[in-house]
């Protein structure tokens, strides 16, 4: 990790690869001294070191301890990071957010690195269950080299839990400069605008005072006109800022443009219809990334037909021994060879992970769910025609898609008479990595299946279960089918409850998905066959659950590695045998959460639904997705516009309105991301490859980039800047199933909403 990329340490710098110019300011934050402050790097928790008593664990903006056994003294259980310079005469300022799983003492303290450990300023800090957040600024009579940040958390009983999501020590205040005249620029919804809907442009000004704007058509006629909202300094793009709201313009017309002081924007047009297309798009990109058959030119066109890819996927043996042992520290292996053929490939690779294919197939079933519930007959989604070979079948073309990664995900349950039976392999992938591009059918690499996991068996028991009652009114037998894997695979994470896939670096041909904390997992997998079956068991779990009565929507959204908030939607909004109080309680955190989303979006002056300020992490665009998928829910159970119109504002920087001034859906908008990290679409580097498809998300900015084209193109960054669309960007500019499941779920959700 190069730890000069951390957020805090900005110098406001825009570099635009690829799209023809630069925008440059003076704006310069204080250093920050810790090389993760949120823990947006996964394996970032490998730089902490702790006493033997205490297990460590990383998800995604998170860093979480758990005490083995009791304890006496505060000193008795820590947890600490190393090499930290400080120097004589500097302020700096130390802050921490953190939570706890109930009432306890936490110390936070920067000390000398070597006996006799003098402390050099210390917060002593009473937490409990939610969020606090605690800060001190101090300075040293000397320089001193190697000091430590260490947390002292002992003196409590076994199974004490705290996490932290922020570790911040920097060397001073923020120093400020002023935005030129050469970096003025306006940056809006490249596809455009709903005519009932928020209309808000965001112009990077210099000017404290309100800029006169004007909203053109493309012919130079004046349709609107009024002066912009300063907004003031933007620390996640680095520049001042002001807005343009021009919502009161109820017209429908194409080809407009908005203009202040010399910059113009894109053109873009307001209609009623503008997403209708995309969520068809980018649904259709799940077709084009099947494993195990041909993708037909007819459906899918000319340029994305293929020959069916990794065939032997029908046969595949197990990891060997010795491998195992390196990764799991066990010599596991299976006997026989297993069929676990079809499933989408993940991402710009050709693994298929249950974890990750677990939350993209749940999120496009719950979207077709929602859709059913919420938006009925008028549905534009429910009988969407999407390019894939569903034409023989009765099934909605959505559910025909979901089939596909289903049959696949229920391929890799372990059979009967096996260890582990009645669990799910956690992946299928190449024993190394191949190169890129390439296709599929033509890929050298031997592939293995690699042991089970609770975390992808509760993947397993959650979408099948869900799957089950969308897919009984047309195939009772399927769904029999799909409710029975589910059963059995829950029983099997009840009885093995523990067996976690590690990180190993990703050196072994595949993403790990390593998840050490599965009580996430057990509450989705309860919720979905509580609502499918109804029986009172799974409720008494979900109650017993510490995500019961805990916050489960976190800053940074949902994610493969953290579940507690999807399961927590489909409660409140699918019908299920919930009593009335508690389904109260549960549609009550939906709204307290999309209000915490909103005030975050109020924040941002590019309106970008995330606290981006503090950095944005790999896969930030679905990050940004997966919490106005948590708004709309909102508007959903209660109908308040504040939460329709958040959302739609949300969608206004994935498609343009953000300081790159890209869309990053590829084909929509005047620049859209068209050189994303794959091995199939890889037009750009071999044009006899297909070009990345329309519909296809761009992972998006990454405030500590984490390949080499990143490293070396992107250093100080600020947050919305972190990207660059180059084919090798991987940690910036890849394409996931799981992000596309989001961007499909807001889509079709802004397609159905379009008339409200």
């Amino acid at each position: 990790m190069n730890t000069d990329l951390s957020y805090k340490r900005l110098i406001a710098k825009t570099i635009v690869i690829g799209l023809g110019f630069n925008l440059l300011s003076s704006h310069i934050q204080a250093k920050e001294l810790i090389a993760d402050p949120n823990f947006l790097t996964q394996g970032s928790s490998e730089t902490w070191w702790s006493t033997p008593n205490v297990t460590v664990s990383y998800r995604d903006g998170q860093l979480c301890t758990n005490v083995n056994e009791q304890t006496s003294e505060p000193w008795d259980a820590i947890i600490g990071l190393n090499d930290i310079n400080l120097q004589k005469g500097i302020e700096y300022s130390f802050s921490i957010k953190v939570t706890g799983n109930g009432p306890q003492t936490i110390r936070a303290i920067v000390q000398q690195g070597q006996e006799p450990w003098t402390p050099l300023n210390e917060l002593v800090e009473a937490i409990d269950v939610g969020q606090s957040n605690f800060s001190s600024s101090f300075s040293v009579d000397q320089n001193i080299e190697g000091a430590q940040v260490v947390f002292q958390f002992g003196g409590a009983p076994a199974g004490d839990v705290f996490c932290l999501s922020e570790v911040s020590l920097t060397d001073g205040e923020v120093e400020r400069g002023s935005t030129s005249s050469s970096d003025i620029a306006l940056y809006v919804n490249q596809l455009g605008y709903l005519p009932n809907g928020p209309k808000v442009a965001t112009l990077v000004h210099p000017s404290l005072e309100p800029v006169r704007w004007s909203l053109k058509t493309s012919a130079g006629e004046l349709l609107a006109n009024g002066n912009t909202q300063p907004f003031g300094f933007d620390p996640s793009s680095g520049f001042d800022a002001h807005q343009i709201n021009f919502s009161k313009f109820p017209n429908s017309v194409s080809d407009v443009y908005l203009e202040a002081d010399g910059a113009r924007s894109d053109v873009f047009s307001i209609k009623p219809d503008i997403y209708d297309d995309l969520p068809v798009d980018a649904l259709s990109y799940f077709y084009l990334v099947r494993s195990g058959v041909e993708i037909s030119p007819d459906i899918a066109g000319q340029e994305f037909g293929r020959p069916a890819g990794h065939t032997a996927d029908r046969a595949t043996p197990c990891l060997n021994k010795s491998t195992a042992r390196k990764i799991y520290d066990q010599s596991w292996t299976c006997s026989g060879k297993l069929d676990v053929s079809g499933g989408w490939y993940d991402a710009g690779d050709f693994g298929k992970y249950v974890v990750n294919g677990g939350i993209a197939v749940a999120q496009i079933l719950s979207s077709y769910e929602r859709a059913l519930y919420y938006s009925g007959s008028k549905s534009k989604l429910i009988n969407a025609n999407l390019r894939n070979d569903n034409a023989s079948s009765n099934l909605p073309d959505v559910l025909a898609e979901a089939k596909w990664q289903l049959d696949f995900l229920m391929r890799m349950q372990v059979p009967e008479g096996q260890e582990y039976a009645g669990m799910a392999h956690h992946k299928i992938h190449g024993v190394e990595w191949n190169g890129l591009p390439l296709w599929p059918h033509r890929d050298p690499i031997r592939r293995a299946l690699h042991r089970p996991s609770t975390a992808a068996t509760l993947n397993l028991a959650a979408v099948t279960a869900q799957a089950a009652r969308l897919f009984n009114p047309y195939d009772a037998a399927y769904a029999n089918q799909l409710i029975t894997v589910s059963k059995r695979a829950h029983a099997a994470a009840i009885k093995t409850p523990d067996l976690f896939a590690p990180s190993s670096g990703g050196q072994y041909g595949g993403g790990d998905y390593d998840d050490s904390d599965v009580s996430d997992e057990f509450y989705w997998a309860d919720i979905e066959l509580f609502i499918s079956t109804g029986d009172a068991a799974y409720l008494n779990r979900i109650k017993a659950s510490k995500y019961w009565s805990t916050g489960v929507f976190k800053p940074s959204g949902i994610d493969w590695q953290f579940l507690a908030g999807l399961a927590r939607l489909q409660l409140a909004l699918i019908p299920n045998a919930l009593p009335d109080e508690d389904r109260l309680f549960v549609q009550r955190s939906v709204l307290a959460a999309a209000d915490n989303y909103i005030a975050m979006q109020d924040n941002e002056a590019f309106d970008i639904m995330f606290k981006a300020d503090e950095g944005l992490g790999w896969g930030s665009n679905s990050s940004v997705l997966q919490n106005m998928v948590v708004v709309a829910a909102a508007y959903d159970l209660v109908k308040d516009r504040t939460y329709l119109n958040a959302v739609r504002k949300g969608m206004d920087y994935i498609l343009g309105r953000n300081i790159m001034g890209i869309s990053y859906v590829t084909g929509y908008g005047t620049r859209s991301s068209q050189n994303q990290h794959a091995r199939i679409f890889a037009k750009n580097i071999d044009p006899s490859f297909p070009p990345m498809p329309k519909g296809a998300l761009a992972g998006g900015p990454n405030s500590i980039p984490a390949d080499e084209i990143a490293i070396k193109t992107l250093k100080g960054c600020a947050p919305q800047a972190c990207y660059i669309d180059h084919h090798k960007s991987f940690s910036t500019n890849e394409i996931a199933v799981n992000w596309n499941a989001a961007l499909s779920w807001v889509s079709a959700f802004l397609a159905d909403t379009s008339a409200d």
